[in-house]
C-alpha cells in the first residue's frame, strides 16, 4: 500500500507551545480543585466560551442546548453563585481531585493551540465518591510576553455521559 502524503506530520509533544498549552490545563485543574474560580475565570479571555454540551459530538454549541454555555458574563455570575453568598450547591459542595491526561495537539501555531486532552474527576460528599469523565478540548491563545499570559479561549467538557440524567455538581468541570 502506498505511504500517504496527505497527512499531516503528528505535533510532538515536546512542542514548546503544546508544553505552554499542557501547563496552563494543569494549572487550570489545581485551580478547579483549590476551589479558587476567580483566578481560574482569569485564565479565560474575554472572548472566552467554557462549554459542556450534552451531544456528544456536536460542534454547534451556540445553536443546541448544553449543560453549561457560559461566555465571559455568565461566567463571572457562575464563580459568584460558587463564592458569595448562600447557594446550597456551594455550601455544601464535593471535594474534587482531577487527573487531566491524554493530551493530543491538534494544532500549534504561535498564537494558538488546540488540545484534546481526557479528564478524570473524582468528587468526594457525605462519605460518596462520584466519578465524571469526560473528554475535553482546550483552545489556548499564546502570549507573546510568555506563559504567564497564555489564555483560554474556549474549553469544551464532553462527558462520557452526556446524553444521561447528570446530577448537578457544586464545583466547575
Amino acid at each position: 500500500m502506498p505511504e500517504r502524503t496527505d497527512v499531516p506530520a503528528p505535533i510532538p509533544m515536546t512542542d514548546p507551545r503544546v508544553t505552554r498549552a499542557v501547563e496552563l490545563v494543569w494549572r487550570e485543574a489545581e485551580l478547579l480543585d483549590h476551589k479558587d474560580y476567580m483566578t481560574w475565570n482569569e485564565l479565560f479571555t474575554d472572548d472566552g466560551l467554557y462549554v459542556i454540551p450534552i451531544d456528544p459530538s456536536g460542534d454547534d454549541f451556540a445553536g443546541t442546548l448544553n449543560m453549561v454555555y457560559d461566555d465571559a458574563r455568565m461566567r463571572r455570575m457562575r464563580v459568584t453563585r460558587l463564592t458569595e453568598g448562600y447557594a446550597i450547591a456551594a455550601v455544601d459542595a464535593a471535594r474534587t481531585v482531577r487527573t487531566v491526561s491524554r493530551f493530543v495537539p491538534q494544532s500549534a501555531s504561535d498564537e494558538e493551540v488546540v488540545l484534546r486532552s481526557a479528564q478524570i474527576l473524582i468528587a468526594y460528599k457525605r462519605g460518596n465518591h462520584d466519578i465524571w469523565a469526560g473528554d475535553v478540548l482546550h483552545r489556548i491563545r499564546l502570549s507573546p510576553e510568555g506563559p504567564g499570559g497564555d489564555r483560554i479561549t474556549r474549553k469544551v467538557v464532553r462527558l462520557v455521559d452526556s446524553e444521561e440524567a447528570v446530577p448537578a455538581a457544586g464545583f466547575l468541570l
